[in-house]
């Protein structure tokens, strides 16, 4: 009888560990991570014309390297706007070297595209030198 307690103690405490490492996973750091996937814009553009759902289930949560030009800067929420088309959010507040009007190569984890703003939401985003 008491083997049968303490194995099914052991066996609760195994289960209690495995759900504890489910539920609390590292996180990732997208600036160190490799590109999945290296895209333009407009090829971004015309994947979600052609089909949304199947180009949403390809990019979400993927690191993803654009190169664009800097329309918009945001300090506040330390964002940038590509193009007009790609709303990149930084962790940390906005590097020296973004200029509106140049040109620059980043890396972001893709969230999605948002219908009502027209323009694709990327998060985690760091320069590419």
């Amino acid at each position: 009888m008491n083997k049968k307690i303490g194995y099914g103690i052991i066996i609760l405490l195994v289960a209690a560990y495995a759900i504890y490492l489910y539920t609390y996973k590292d996180h990732r750091d997208i600036s160190t991570e490799k590109a999945t996937y290296t895209i333009t814009i407009p090829a971004l553009e015309k994947e979600f014309a052609a089909n949304d759902s199947l180009a949403f289930a390809k990019y979400q949560d993927q690191t993803i390297e654009l190169t664009a030009k800097i329309t918009a800067i945001d300090n506040d929420s330390k964002a940038i706007i590509l193009d007009n088309k790609v709303f990149a959010a930084f962790n940390d507040s906005l590097p020296k070297e973004i200029v509106s009007g140049k040109t620059l190569k980043i890396k972001g984890r893709f969230l999605g595209y948002d219908e009502l703003l027209e323009e694709f939401k990327m998060d985690q985003s760091s320069i590419i030198r």
